[in-house]
């Protein structure tokens, strides 16, 4: 018989997330077998056999946060043709038939996934191609991910027919499905890239295999105008005419949505991803959040894709997000720090459908923590910590981080990731990108030393 494995956190400024929102000063919390045993204030007596100990020194030990949504193959395009008008189809679309294969999507989500351990994310959802390379890359990292393979009606990188990306994700999704902290999707890009047969074919698909499936929803001028004119309604009414929604579905953005869209996102019980910084940088708009919570509509925050949000952290998104919630309705109650850091965690995990497993910190969860240190200036002192983490926290506090009682990252240093490996390898991709002559057709500014 094997002994178990045993991890005890303490001296921790424990936040549960539980129902009752319960905050444990000096509290401790046991995790056998990745899975949380005791979680409670004071100390817990160290059990028999092989057990670590992590001491937080007092700092804010939470469940590990989640993002709803972003694109980790894009991380080696960072900072390339901000701020251009119709960026999706004028540059990121040839950009990608041009550049993206396995090899790149691999490197490039391993970059992804190292930010997202030193910002605490702990889960994900990812909509990208070559997801079984992201799926690699998830193994490798220790992540928990639900990765989701792009379906569009053109052809994309990783199929030369249009909607190829339905064969795709049906072997990918058989090869996936029953690994540890991998969920396979499908993702059809949006309503506007997948017509209403294929739709239906990718969600057929999705109950079928009983996984989740993901969209772009609500999100463009162009898309909201193309089915009013086209259809006579919005995106998500015809989406749920089509009877394609449900409680498997999460859908990014959703920024256009009125009081009809939002019900009918209740009633079939989908998740929503709100990506507050990248609509704020795109110049889209802000989805009616507030309104949705009201409904009980699951929420989740996600950070788009590191060419979208640039930055693809949950910390430095609930500062943005409360405050801009605030300022909109001019309303300084508006959002406060307590929601949105629950939309970071349990919030996240509902709307990624999974709140039976991860979000919080209950006994017979699976042990995705973190623990942030208060040592820096804008992290002390802490008269409410949902405060400080929403308004000063930044990913450079993270300090370890646990998902299902693995340790990926403690006292800053990743532990099982070549870091210097993976920058090399985006080194390389960067210069391949530079000498592409498609950029420079379109006239876009690369800033970079001459050789």
């Amino acid at each position: 018989m094997t002994e178990k494995k045993h991890v005890l956190i303490k001296n921790a400024l424990i936040l549960t997330m539980n129902p009752r929102k319960d905050v444990f000063y000096g509290g401790s919390i046991l995790i056998e077998d990745g899975i949380i045993l005791k979680v409670q204030p004071g100390e817990i007596s160290l059990p028999a056999g092989d057990i670590q100990v992590l001491d937080a020194r007092g700092g804010i030990v939470m469940p590990g946060m989640i993002n709803s949504h972003t694109h980790l193959g894009m991380s080696f395009f960072r900072s390339l043709a901000d701020d251009q008008k119709d960026r999706l189809r004028r540059v990121l679309f040839p950009l990608e038939k041009a550049v993206v294969t396995d090899d790149l999507v691999y490197w490039a989500s391993l970059h992804s996934y190292t930010e997202m351990i030193q910002g605490g994310v702990t889960t994900l959802f990812d909509m990208y191609y070559f997801e079984d390379a992201v799926a690699r890359a998830a193994r490798k990292a220790g992540v928990r991910s639900i990765l989701g393979e792009t379906v569009v009606y053109f052809p994309a990188p990783d199929s030369p027919r249009e909607y190829g990306g339905i064969g795709y994700a049906r072997e990918f999704i058989q090869q996936w499905k029953h690994q540890d902290l991998i969920t396979p999707a499908i993702a059809p890009h949006a309503p506007y890239t997948v017509d209403g047969d294929h739709m239906k074919e990718c969600y057929e698909l999705a109950c079928r295999e009983e996984v989740p499936m993901t969209l772009h929803l609500s999100e463009m001028p162009f898309e909201m105008e193309h089915f009013q004119k086209d259809y006579g309604m919005s995106p998500i009414a015809y989406l749920d005419d089509l009877g394609v929604l449900d409680s498997r579905v999460v859908a990014a953005h959703c920024i256009f949505t009125d009081d009809p869209d939002r019900q009918i996102l209740k009633k079939r019980g989908v998740g929503v991803a709100h990506n507050m910084v990248a609509n704020i940088k795109g110049a889209k708009g802000v989805a009616a959040i507030p309104e949705m919570l009201e409904l009980g509509i699951p929420v989740g925050l996600g950070s788009d894709g590191p060419m979208s949000g640039n930055t693809q952290d949950v910390i430095s998104l609930m500062g943005y997000t409360t405050k801009f919630h605030k300022f909109t309705r001019l309303d300084p109650q508006a959002m406060p720090p307590e929601s949105v850091v629950e939309m970071a965690t349990i919030g996240g995990a509902r709307a990624l459908h999974i709140a039976d497993r991860v979000g919080s910190l209950e006994i017979g969860k699976e042990a995705d923590i973190v623990i942030m240190d208060h040592s820096s200036p804008s992290m002390f002192p802490v008269y409410d910590p949902y405060s400080v983490l929403v308004y000063g926290a930044s990913p450079r506090d993270v300090d370890t981080v646990l998902v299902k009682g693995r340790i990926l990252m403690e006292h800053r240093e990743i532990l099982h990731l070549d870091i210097p490996e993976i920058r090399g390898k985006g080194q390389e991709y960067f210069e391949k990108v530079c000498s592409l002559p498609a950029l420079k057709d379109l006239g876009l500014k690369i800033i970079r030393p001459e050789n």
